[in-house]
């Protein structure tokens, strides 16, 4: 770290806390971190991978949550491999250039990710409420438009206050973030200055982005239920229910432990009890979120099992190619 003085504005690097309650148990906590992260990407991927490939899948609500399993990789992958890397390390540092980076690529992927929970949501709304508008309301063009409006809508309003968090001075004899990442409010403690504005501008932030998406869900789904309820069959209102209540499931675990940890006008002095939080937001959900939707989704375990025998098919073919191949090497021979 940087030397001399109480502050330093050129600070090096900075120190994760971690798990301190877990000192004990480092190697169990390892192993289930990690088991949990691969579990992650393993089910995400074959998400992206099953609706790139299947053509049955070639639909706005597969489109999206082709974009979510992405935003749910990237998310994880900023977090994880650091705090596991920790696990291993004696030394928790982590550079200043990386904190900073980390800091603005969890909170530009977390604000996309709560924009396409709300752009799904209406995919929803529009398939149940308007099935005859529907292909013509949400065709391609427009499908690609939304989808690139919530990568962008995550991209842009961070950026002025990750700039302004790089530019603090901070107390270098303090320079441990109480956290696993670089989070805003364990990060903002250890500025030597006041913080209260750009603390109040990041709860504006917050405000702005999961307020109006969660306003934009909820009214969504308020017209579903209404629409489902006129439905005359015990039937169709289970099939229309069932198109949803996987979304519902994960909307209700993301958006309520960030309004917890987010939406409020001091975050600085709330770090105790973040950590725990955050690991809704970082391990339950991204893990949840593949076995929700392909769990409960005929058309996409179809699709997995379709893609799956094409696979087993090919290295099948490759084995019985490669033997014959070598049986004709040995009679050449």
């Amino acid at each position: 770290m940087a030397s001399g003085g109480n502050q330093s504005s050129s600070v090096t690097e900075f120190i994760l806390a971690g798990f301190p309650n877990f000192n004990s148990a480092k190697a169990e906590l390892f192993s289930v971190l990690f088991l949990v992260y691969l579990l992650t990407l393993t089910g995400n991927v074959l998400i992206v991978g099953v609706v790139g490939a299947d053509s049955r899948l070639q639909t706005p609500m597969y489109f999206f949550l082709s974009n979510l399993s992405c935003l749910e990789i990237l998310l994880t992958s900023v977090i994880i491999p650091k705090m596991l890397s920790n696990f291993l390390s004696r030394q928790h540092t982590i550079s200043f250039a990386a904190c900073i980076t980390q800091f603005y690529l969890y909170f530009f992927l977390g604000a996309s990710e709560f924009l396409l929970l709300a752009a799904m949501s209406v995919d929803r709304y529009l398939a149940i409420c308007h099935p005859l508008h529907y292909p013509l309301l949400m065709n391609g063009a427009v499908c690609f438009r939304v989808a690139l409006a919530c990568w962008m809508g995550g991209l842009l309003p961070v950026l002025g206050p990750t700039v302004a968090v790089a530019l603090l001075p901070f107390c270098e004899q303090d320079a441990v973030v109480q956290h696993f990442f670089c989070d805003s409010g364990p990060l903002l403690r250890l500025a030597c200055t006041s913080t209260k504005k750009l603390e109040e501008t990041d709860f504006v932030l917050a405000s702005l982005v999961i307020i109006s998406s969660l306003t934009i869900t909820a009214v969504s789904y308020g017209h579903i239920v209404l629409a489902v309820l006129r439905i005359p069959s015990a039937s169709g209102r289970q099939r229309a229910f069932s198109t949803c209540t996987s979304h519902a499931m994960v909307v209700t675990l993301f958006y309520g432990s960030a309004i917890f940890l987010y939406v409020r006008p001091s975050q600085s002095g709330s770090v105790d009890t973040n950590w725990a939080v955050t690991l809704v937001t970082t391990f339950v959900t991204p893990l949840l979120n593949p076995f929700i939707y392909a769990l409960r989704n005929e058309r996409v375990k179809g699709a997995l099992r379709d893609m799956f025998r094409k696979v087993a098919a090919g290295f099948a073919g490759d084995f019985l190619l490669a033997k014959s191949f070598r049986k004709k090497t040995v009679r050449r021979k």
